[in-house]
């Protein structure tokens, strides 16, 4: 019954979300569309996120709709069984329990654009604990390919190989060998593509230049101020937390988990509320054994679970209702462009989105017609400012990339920034606009203008 209440918490949150897409979910799932389509990962596809992440999403079809937020549900479960395990392996039953309710909690009282889709930070928090939990077991080649996987997910999970290490520092060669062993079988399979030097490109190059780049004017205020509000919204595991390290005498390896938690948040300096998904895995897990510590006191310190779930909670019946919802306005607008696109589209037309709205692509059901989901990499400008900013991180190589766009002949263009920030509109840039020229404006919405190719 424990298991069937979480299971349903999960599976019921998600389905309130079957009709929008999140950001977190339309880059990889247009990604995994367009593989589908025939197209290679960063040969034929730009795609700045590490490989697995849409290769997920391959599970299900890279669909939106019904079996997206029934994966979503999935996914969450396994990591709350992970964390009950882990819990129960460490302490006992009632510690397991506590650790997977508290982080099904987490995983549904939270920003919606959080923590319902399974992006690329949330979608390692099940190796993040299925490699600590080995670790503990003194499992290491096992601990090291799924810290291993959680890296080819996402950069940071190279973090939770340092945190392995510390737990189980005998077992560090064969963690070696077994986060070897994932990443020769991923690296072998990016050869056989040829992809090697195009994901260094853009997953490397591409991310330093992102995360080297904060777009605020005082991160580290910005980092303290949002670290203090993820604090609030999830003091009562803190509380408990704070209490296991205090009154628990063997507390190296939890306090190094800990900091280097901490450090994978603020890498970037960006701490976006996504980013705190590295956090949550070990403040869980502490919360769990101090809830027990606690004692019939555990009680009042259970009832701040009320300020998520008030703060949070009615988003659910607003992405049910809630037509005119400020935070889904984009998607909202991106299908009524698809649908001006779907009027028009005959079988083999193409599609290119100036822009970052990736959720186009499965939007449309159109296969790409250039190699680029977004138009980050041709202006230069990351889609975590190009809305109000204008100013590149880099200039030369984006108007190459430019004038390589110039080779290309999408049926469709849909222009979906310049409305927003007219300073980045496509006809802005000299080295389009005798190629925009072959097009003509066909359609437009509130924030989007819809071009297609002349015949």
């Amino acid at each position: 019954m424990f298991f069937a209440a979480i299971a349903a918490l999960l599976v019921v949150t998600r389905l309130c979300h079957v009709g929008i897409l999140w950001e977190g979910d339309s880059y990889p799932l247009a990604a995994a569309g367009q593989m589908l389509h025939g197209k290679a990962l960063y040969r034929e596809i730009w795609f700045d996120k590490p490989p697995l992440l849409p290769l997920v999403y391959l599970l299900f079809g890279a669909v939106p709709g019904l079996l997206l937020r029934l994966f979503d549900a999935a996914y969450a479960f396994l990591a709350c069984w992970l964390a009950y395990r882990f819990a129960r392996d460490l302490w006992s039953e009632a510690e397991g329990q506590w650790a997977a309710a508290l982080l099904a909690f987490f995983l549904c009282f939270d920003f919606p654009s959080s923590a319902i889709p399974v992006a690329s930070d949330l979608l390692m928090i099940a190796p993040h604990l299925a490699a600590v939990w080995l670790a503990f077991r003194r499992r290491a080649f096992w601990c090291g390919a799924m810290a291993g996987l959680a890296f080819w997910v996402n950069p940071k999970g190279a973090l939770i190989a340092a945190v392995c290490a510390v737990w189980f520092p005998a077992g560090i060669p064969l963690m070696a060998a077994g986060f070897v062993a994932v990443s020769a079988a991923v690296v072998a399979w990016l050869a056989a593509m040829g992809a090697q030097g195009a994901y260094w490109e853009q997953v490397w190059r591409w991310g330093q230049l992102y995360a080297g780049s904060p777009f605020v004017e005082s991160p580290l205020k910005n980092g303290v101020v949002r670290t203090l509000d993820w604090v609030g919204f999830h003091i009562a595991a803190v509380i408990a937390a704070a209490w296991f390290l205090w009154k628990t005498a063997a507390k190296v390896r939890w306090i190094a988990w800990l900091v280097v938690a901490v450090a994978g948040v603020a890498m970037g300096l960006r701490f976006f509320p996504r980013y705190y998904f590295m956090l949550l895995p070990v403040v869980v897990m502490m919360a769990a054994r101090g809830l027990m510590m606690l004692g019939r006191r555990r009680d009042f310190v259970a009832l701040l679970l009320l300020i998520p779930l008030t703060r949070f909670g009615p988003e659910y019946l607003r992405a049910l209702t809630d037509v005119q919802w400020r935070d889904t306005a984009m998607d909202r607008d991106s299908r009524t462009a698809a649908q001006l696109v779907r009027v028009l589209a005959r079988p083999g037309d193409t599609l290119f989105v100036w822009g970052y709205r990736p959720e186009l692509y499965p939007y449309t059901h159109l296969a790409e017609g250039t190699m680029y989901l977004d138009s980050q990499m041709l202006t230069g400008v990351p889609a975590d400012r190009h809305l109000t900013q204008s100013e590149p991180v880099e200039t030369e190589a984006a108007r190459e990339r430019r004038r390589a766009l110039t080779r290309t002949a999408p049926t469709f263009v849909v222009d979906g920034l310049g409305l927003y920030n007219p300073r980045l509109a496509i006809g802005r840039y000299p080295e389009l606009r005798e190629w925009l020229s072959h097009y003509r404006q066909v359609g437009r919405t509130a924030e989007t203008v819809v071009y297609e190719r002349l015949h």
